[in-house]
């Protein structure tokens, strides 16, 4: 799925687009591959586990409507089996920054995205040395399901 020929010299990392939406899922891809960089696709968070256990993976566009596990769950899901992941988020969903700054995301972008934001961004936490996110325990798993509770969906 990586175009080697566009890929960035020396980039042994992988950037994973998680989306059920195939149509979204491709067209990240294919963004982020123009940009330069190693990216693959994953249809929802069985896919997104196994790959970011078996790939290095250095950053992940979630998407919070995913089958099966509750975008939120699946962040926490990849957060514990690497507190390094830089995850951005990706949602049609309204009014989810403050559980995104609850539960520590690098980032948030709603739907219709702003391709070259976006891309500004991947750039700019990429540029970042990798640093322990702080695991979203129980105090901001449980202010993020307040935020939920009281109307932030």
């Amino acid at each position: 799925m990586a175009n080697p020929d566009t890929a960035r010299a020396g980039d042994t990392k992988r950037r994973l687009v998680v989306d059920e939406d195939p149509s979204v899922r491709e067209m990240l891809v294919r963004v982020l591959q123009g940009d330069g960089y190693l990216a693959w696709p994953a249809a929802d968070g069985k896919q997104a586990l196994a790959f970011t256990a078996s790939v290095p993976t250095d950053l992940v566009l979630l998407d919070l409507g995913l089958p099966g596990k509750d975008g939120w769950e699946m962040f926490e899901a990849l957060r514990r089996h690497n507190p390094r992941l830089a995850v951005i988020i990706i949602t049609a969903r309204t009014n989810q920054r403050a559980i995104a700054e609850a539960m520590g995301a690098d980032a948030l972008f709603e739907k219709p995205l702003d391709f070259p934001q976006l891309l500004r961004t991947v750039a700019r936490i990429l540029a970042e040395p990798p640093k322990p996110h702080r695991a979203a325990g129980p105090a901001a798993t449980s202010a993020a399901r307040t935020l939920w509770a009281h109307g932030a969906r």
